[in-house]
């Protein structure tokens, strides 16, 4: 069995908008940074209002426009991945509540629950859900997940 040294999930609400995004945003410079061996990449919803879907269209046509692949179906997070993976990466306040609610009850949690955006350099702690918005929203997600995920990915190689 292979172990990574390193596991992220990113987290959002519906896992269709947000996390997907700042899924292949770190999966891309993981790869160009020659680490992505060394992670365990993924993302995931706490709802399950959009199990089974791919990433919104806007959010596959702002990574297209960056270069960016994202191949992605959503899924729930699971009480596995509290145990198996090292971070937990979520996009506002309401996904931090709820998975410290969810981690509480997972007997052997490792993981450490904390907002992606509490990376960023330019101090803008939550990414805003986009999915009510515009192309310009996902622009604007898409910034804050390169600015975090690059000062996230620093800090932990």
């Amino acid at each position: 069995m292979f172990h990574w040294p390193h596991s992220v999930i990113e987290r959002c609400n519906r896992n269709i908008c947000r996390s997907p995004i700042a899924e292949a945003v770190f999966r891309k410079m993981a790869t160009d940074n020659g680490a992505v061996d060394k992670w365990r990449i993924d993302s995931a919803a706490t709802s399950t209002y959009e199990i089974g879907n791919p990433p919104d269209h806007r959010g596959q046509a702002c990574m297209k426009r960056h270069g960016v692949s994202m191949r992605h179906i959503a899924r729930q997070v699971t009480k596995d991945d509290f145990m198996t993976f090292d971070h937990i990466l979520c996009m506002d306040e309401s996904n931090l509540r709820d998975l410290n609610k969810k981690a509480s009850s997972v007997k052997n949690s490792k993981a450490k629950i904390e907002l992606l955006g509490s990376y960023d350099p330019e101090k803008q702690l939550i990414i805003q859900d986009p999915y009510y918005g515009s192309d310009k929203d996902f622009e604007t997600v898409y910034e804050q997940c390169v600015r975090c995920c690059k000062a996230f990915l620093e800090q932990h190689s």
